[in-house]
C-alpha cells in the first residue's frame, strides 16, 4: 500500500496537508499529516470519509448530453470527443452573433487548488467574455470592510494564539469552520485563558466556551460601538497605540460612541447591561486579545459595518502591536502571490460583470447580449446563490447553452445541456495556500481520474486549444505553473524557492509579527475617506436597516444559516455516510416558538415568505433564541421534502462589497399540508 502526501481541497480556511493510502488505483484511507504544524495531524470527520467521495456510486462517469425538459434529469450519454465538439462549435456560433459578452464562465471554490479554482475563469478572461464577481455569494462583503479598515493584508497568526490572554469567536462556529483552530486553544486554557463565544446561537463551539454571548442577528456593530464607548469611559484606552497607528478616532469618540452607552447596547442586542459591562471590562484588561472574526455576521444588509466595527477593537487596546493579539479574518492577504497568470492571461482589464448573488437576475434580464451560454465548474449556484428559485428560473431557459463540470449530478447540472465529469481533489495536481493560516503546498494526484473524469486543468487548456486562446498558460503542467505565482511575489513568499514545495510539504511563510496596515494612509482606518466618497458611513456604525424593520415587520421569524457540521454544502452531498450522521435538513426552532404554532419535534414544516416556500423537517431545541429559525448547512433540493433554504433570500446586496444579506431574510413557520 502506497502513502501519499495530498491537500485537502474543500472549502475551508485550514488547508490540511493529509496522507492518503492507496492501493490498487484506490483509496483506502484519508488521515491528517503529522509533519504539518499547524492541522497538526487529524483531519476533521467530513475529511476523513473522502475515500467515499472519490469512489462514492453517483460519480459522473462519462459526459451526458441533454435528452428531456431542463431540470428532469434526462440524459444520455456520449464521448468526450462529441462533447467538446458541440461546446465548440455553440461558443463559436454565439461568438460570432452576439460577440463574447455572451458568454458567461463560473467556477468558484468547491476545488481550492489555486490552478483548478481559477484557469477555467481564465479561460473566459481571455475569450473576453462576461466576468464573474466572485465572492459575493461568501466573503466580498468582509473582505471589502476589512480592506477599508486594515488594507488588503492578513490578519493574526492564528499559531500566535498560545501566547493570547483572552480569545473571543465572534460569530465563527469553530468546530464547524476552522477545528484546528479550535485544537490550539487548548494550551492557553490550560494557563487559564478564557475563551468567549459571541454567536446568535449556541453551537457546538459555544458550549464548549468559558461564556457564551446569544447576541441578536445583525447587531454585532452595536455591541463592538458599545465596547469602545465603554473602553473610552473607564480609561480603558491604549492612547499611544491609537495615536500612532489609526486614522479618525477622536472623530468617532465624539460623533458615534457616545450614542451607544450600555442599556442601549443592551436593547439593541438583546444582552444583558451586566454581561455587556463584563465583555468590556475583560477586553480591556487583556493586553493580548485574540478574535476571531466568522465571515456569517457580514452576510446582513449592513454587514459591512459590522466587520469594521469588531475589527477596530483591538486597535483600541494596543492587542494589534503584540504577539497574540489582533484579529483574524483572512490571512491571504499577506500571501503575495502572483496569480494573474493564471487569472488574467490575457485579454482586456475590463470587460462587463455579474456580480455572483445576483447570477438568476442576469440570466433572465441581461440585455446587449443577454447571457447565451453559461459554463460552470466547482459550484452549485441553483442551491448557494441567493433567490435561488429565480437562478433555476434562469438555468431553465431553453436558449441558454449550459455546460457544467462536476463530479456528480448536482441540481445546477440537472438544467444543463451537457454535463463533464470532473475529478476531485484527490485525483488532480494543485498549489495550495491556506485563507486561515500562512501555509502552502504544492500536491500531486493521490490516484488516476476515475471513470472519464477530467479535471478543471485539463478541460480549460483543451477548450482554450479549441478556442484558438494562445497564452502559456494553456499548455503548462501544474508544476510550471506554480512557478509562475511567485515570479512577480512579495513580502515573506518572495523568499521561499517554489522548488522547496516540489517535495510536497508544507511551507510557512508568515509575516512579522505584530498587525501591518495597508490602507491609504497607512494606519487602521477607522474613518474611510474611501467610504465617504462612495456614500457609506465612513466610520463603523449601528441603525436599523428599512428593509430589515419593515420585514420584521410582516415575518415574526429572522432566517439564520451556518455551515453544518457534515453536510455544509452539496460538495459532501455524495458520501452517504455524512448525510447519515447530519440526518435529514431540518430547521430549528425555539420551544416557545413552537409551542406558539403548535409544531412538535420531527414534524414536517413549511417554510415561506415573499420570495417563495420550501418544507423541511423541524427540530425544536433552545440552542437558537426565540424569533429565529436555524437552518444549518445547504443540501440538494433532492434531500428535503420540498426546496432548498436559499430560495427564501432575496438578492439584495450589502452596504460594503456588495455581497449576499442572507441573514437579512424574514419568515413564518407552519405545519406543512
Amino acid at each position: 500500500m502506497e502513502t501519499v502526501r495530498v491537500v485537502c481541497a474543500h472549502d475551508c480556511p485550514d488547508m490540511c496537508s493529509l496522507l492518503v493510502q492507496v492501493e490498487e488505483g484506490r483509496v483506502r484511507r484519508v488521515a491528517g499529516d503529522p509533519e504539518h504544524p499547524y492541522t497538526a495531524g487529524f483531519a476533521c470527520a467530513k475529511v476523513n470519509r473522502d475515500a467515499e467521495l472519490v469512489h462514492a456510486p453517483g460519480r459522473l462517469a462519462t459526459p451526458l448530453r441533454r435528452t428531456g425538459p431542463k431540470g428532469s434529469g434526462q440524459f444520455a450519454p456520449i464521448g468526450w470527443d462529441a462533447a467538446l465538439d458541440e461546446i465548440e462549435t455553440r461558443w463559436k456560433a454565439i461568438i460570432a452573433e452576439s460577440g463574447p459578452l455572451a458568454l458567461l464562465g463560473y467556477a468558484y471554490s468547491a476545488h481550492q487548488g489555486q490552478i483548478n479554482r481559477h484557469l477555467p475563469n481564465g479561460l473566459f478572461h481571455a475569450l473576453g467574455s462576461s466576468r464573474l464577481q466572485a465572492g459575493t455569494v461568501c466573503d466580498s462583503c468582509c473582505e471589502t470592510a476589512w480592506d477599508m479598515t486594515l488594507g488588503p493584508v492578513g490578519g493574526a497568526d492564528p499559531e500566535s494564539v498560545i501566547d493570547s490572554d483572552l480569545i473571543i469567536a465572534w460569530g465563527c462556529d469553530l468546530m464547524a469552520v476552522n477545528v484546528h483552530f479550535l485544537a490550539k486553544l487548548d494550551a492557553p486554557r490550560k494557563r487559564g485563558v478564557k475563551v468567549i463565544v459571541i454567536d446568535p446561537r449556541r453551537s457546538r463551539t459555544a458550549q464548549q466556551a468559558d461564556w457564551h454571548l446569544p447576541i441578536r442577528i445583525g447587531t454585532d456593530a452595536a455591541l463592538a460601538i458599545g465596547i469602545a464607548h465603554i473602553l473610552a469611559r473607564d480609561g480603558l484606552l491604549d492612547r499611544d497605540y491609537i495615536d500612532a497607528n489609526t486614522l479618525g478616532f477622536d472623530r468617532w469618540a465624539t460623533e458615534v460612541l457616545p450614542r451607544f452607552p450600555p442599556e442601549r447596547v443592551a436593547e439593541i442586542t438583546g444582552l444583558a447591561v451586566a454581561d455587556i459591562e463584563k465583555l468590556a471590562a475583560l477586553y480591556g484588561a487583556a493586553k493580548r486579545s485574540f478574535i476571531r472574526v466568522g465571515e456569517g455576521m457580514t452576510r446582513i444588509m449592513r454587514g459591512g459595518q459590522a466587520l469594521r466595527a469588531v475589527v477596530t477593537l483591538p486597535a483600541l487596546t494596543g492587542a494589534y502591536g503584540r504577539p497574540g493579539g489582533g484579529a483574524l479574518l483572512l490571512t491571504a492577504g499577506s500571501m503575495d502571490f502572483d496569480f494573474s497568470f493564471v487569472r488574467k492571461p490575457m485579454g482586456s482589464a475590463a470587460t462587463r460583470a455579474v456580480n455572483q448573488s445576483l447570477l438568476g437576475r442576469a440570466l433572465l434580464e441581461m440585455r446587449d447580449p443577454p447571457i447565451r451560454a453559461l459554463f460552470v465548474a466547482a459550484n452549485n449556484p441553483a442551491v448557494t446563490c441567493p433567490d435561488a428559485a429565480r437562478v433555476r428560473q434562469g438555468l431553465a431557459r431553453e436558449d441558454l447553452f449550459t455546460v457544467v463540470h462536476d463530479p456528480f449530478m448536482t441540481d445546477t447540472a440537472l438544467h444543463a445541456d451537457i454535463v463533464l465529469p470532473a475529478t476531485t481533489y484527490l485525483e488532480t495536481a494543485d498549489f495550495y495556500r491556506g485563507y486561515g493560516s500562512y501555509y502552502m503546498q504544492f500536491a500531486s494526484a493521490a490516484v488516476p481520474p476515475q471513470g472519464e473524469a477530467w479535471s478543471n486543468v485539463r478541460l480549460a487548456q483543451e477548450l482554450a486549444r479549441r478556442m484558438g486562446v494562445d497564452h502559456p498558460v494553456f499548455t503548462m503542467t501544474e508544476q510550471a505553473i506554480m512557478k509562475e505565482f511567485f515570479r512577480g511575489a512579495a513580502g515573506p513568499v518572495a523568499e521561499v524557492d517554489p522548488d522547496r514545495l516540489l517535495d510536497h510539504r508544507p511551507v510557512k511563510a508568515a509575516p512579522p509579527p505584530g498587525q501591518t496596515f495597508r490602507t491609504p494612509s497607512g494606519r487602521l482606518e477607522i474613518f474611510s475617506a474611501t467610504l465617504e466618497a462612495e456614500g457609506v458611513s465612513p466610520m463603523p456604525d449601528w441603525m436599523p436597516d428599512e428593509t430589515e424593520v419593515k420585514d420584521a415587520a410582516t415575518w415574526p421569524l429572522r432566517l439564520l444559516t451556518a455551515p453544518s457540521y457534515f453536510q455544509p454544502h452539496t460538495a459532501f452531498a455524495g458520501v452517504g455516510f455524512l448525510r447519515e450522521r447530519e440526518g435529514r435538513p431540518h430547521c430549528v426552532l425555539h420551544p416557545q416558538d413552537a409551542a406558539r404554532r403548535q409544531l412538535t419535534d420531527g414534524q414536517v414544516v413549511r417554510l415561506f415568505n415573499d420570495h417563495g416556500a420550501i418544507r423541511l423537517h423541524l427540530r425544536v431545541s433552545e440552542d437558537v433564541r426565540p424569533g429565529i429559525c436555524l437552518v444549518p448547512g445547504q443540501r440538494p433540493a433532492s434531500e428535503a421534502v420540498e426546496g432548498t433554504v436559499n430560495m427564501l433570500c432575496s438578492d439584495r446586496l450589502s452596504d460594503i462589497g456588495a455581497g449576499a444579506t442572507y441573514q437579512s431574510t424574514f419568515l413564518e413557520v407552519e405545519a406543512a399540508a
